[in-house]
């Protein structure tokens, strides 16, 4: 099957950002497309503001638009919606549509609390890592943070997740205009960045060589300030990328927006656990020390 990638950039707005996504979904090609992590609005989390959790409050009618647009295009479609769920119960939340009905969700799970990613003052952590069967197979939806752990990843393959998917929003911090900031001249060298990004892409990279399935991360692009002042904002490095089964770099986009696409084969997928099976030297008995803080 074919698998589509938008990456894009906020366009100022909700209706300029959807209407731009929208343009974009109509020139894929992709049986499934997978958009950014909350690519409806711009990456509110820069700051810690009650204001933005009004965005929350058009998530049914949101679920109802994009099932219409995966209807539409007849295609599997992969959202990352804000989800309210009473006042002071938020979740980042990503959304699944076949063709038109919700195939499942998955609320993400590790939330980050870093400069710039205040994400715990908005997201409660999702409490299930289940895979969401799908028309085009059996999809591991996790979402940015995420990515960074092995465990999540794990669970989803160990439950049969054929392909895993994590749209994200991840990039550089932007230097203020009018001050100097220690950590963000530390993180903004040259040499820094490029770290940050080989890391970025390689723990993903492992977990499609641990595992034996396809990874697709889909993030950001554009700069984006932060209107607190705290910060200058956040350069989103793109990058989004589709892995193989070994690891194999497969597609990869840049630093601008762009519709990465690439076809992918489930069965040969597999045929890669036969060769290299990690799973069946697994020694279960000697990992219950992973299931607590430290050991």
């Amino acid at each position: 099957m074919r698998v589509s990638l938008i990456q894009q950039e906020f366009k100022g707005d909700k209706e300029k950002t959807i209407a731009h996504t929208l343009s974009m979904i109509e020139k894929a090609k992709g049986d499934l497309i997978v958009l950014p992590e909350l690519h409806e609005h711009e990456y509110f989390c820069k700051s810690e503001d009650t204001k933005y959790f009004e965005y929350a409050e058009s998530f049914d009618e949101d679920v109802r638009f994009w099932a219409e647009v995966s209807k539409k295009k007849n295609i599997v479609l992969v959202t990352s919606l804000f989800e309210k769920v009473m006042d002071g119960i938020y979740y980042n939340t990503a959304v699944v549509f076949d063709r038109g009905k919700i195939a499942g969700k998955y609320r993400k799970t590790h939330i980050p609390d870093d400069p710039g990613f205040y994400e715990k003052f908005y997201f409660t952590p999702g409490d299930s890592i289940e895979p969401i069967d799908t028309s085009v197979g059996r999809l591991g939806v996790l979402v940015c943070w995420d990515q960074w752990y092995p465990e999540p990843a794990r669970i989803m393959a160990l439950k049969g997740a054929e392909i895993l998917i994590y749209p994200t929003a991840i990039g550089w911090l932007m230097c203020p205009e009018d001050r100097v900031d220690e950590l963000c001249e530390k993180e903004n060298t040259k040499e820094e960045k490029e770290k940050m990004l080989n890391a970025w892409l390689s723990v993903q990279r492992g977990h499609a060589v641990a595992n034996g399935v396809y990874v697709i991360a889909v993030n950001r692009v554009g700069k984006e300030k932060d209107e607190s002042g705290c910060l200058g904002g956040i350069e989103f490095w793109g990058n989004s990328f589709i892995f193989g089964a070994q690891g194999e770099e497969i597609a990869r986009g840049g630093l601008n927006e762009e519709i990465i696409e690439a076809d992918i084969d489930l069965i040969k997928a597999k045929e890669v656990r036969k060769i290299w099976p990690f799973f069946r030297d697994r020694r279960c008995e000697l990992y219950e020390c992973i299931k607590s803080r430290y050991c």
